[in-house]
């Protein structure tokens, strides 16, 4: 795979929003073990962009590993600065299942209804709609009627 490369200015535009992330990822004395790698990719699917914490002293070293997180997730490098390494990848769309056979959930709906004597309050209710239900003027719950096959008659002719 190979990394991701962005312009200056969408570089500038993640380096600001990075700027108050906390490192969700660190990388301790072992490198690069597959456990943190997994850590690195799941962190990028969920958040997209992520600060990753290189607990080395050789910056020859955490360059290495800059290149390789970026090469091995197809992600773009943002920043290295001291030990804090900023990668961006674009999140995945998740697909949603589709249930045919299920029904809408209920509603709730807010239903105001105005005092008879003028200066009071009015009245505030929270009604729970169901998905055959519909709410009327008056504030009363009804059911909707279901609905009628058409039946086209034939002429006798």
């Amino acid at each position: 795979m190979t990394a991701l490369t962005l312009t200056t200015s969408e570089i500038r535009d993640l380096r600001a929003q990075a700027h108050h992330l906390d490192p969700v990822v660190a990388v301790g004395s072992d490198g690069l073990t597959p456990a943190v790698l997994r850590e690195i990719d799941s962190a990028l699917n969920a958040h997209g962009l992520i600060k990753v914490r290189a607990h080395a002293d050789d910056r020859e070293q955490r360059q290495a590993w800059l290149s390789q997180i970026a090469d091995a997730h197809d992600a773009a490098v943002v920043q290295h600065i001291g030990k804090l390494l900023v990668f961006w990848r674009p999140i995945p769309e998740k697909e949603k299942a589709v249930d045919e056979d299920r029904r809408p959930d209920p509603k709730v709906v807010k239903m105001v209804r105005n005092s008879s004597r003028g200066g009071q309050r009015p009245e505030v209710r929270h009604v729970k709609v169901l998905g055959n239900q519909r709410l009327t003027a008056s504030g009363k719950v009804k059911r909707s009627k279901p609905k009628q096959k058409s039946v086209k008659k034939r002429s006798l002719g």
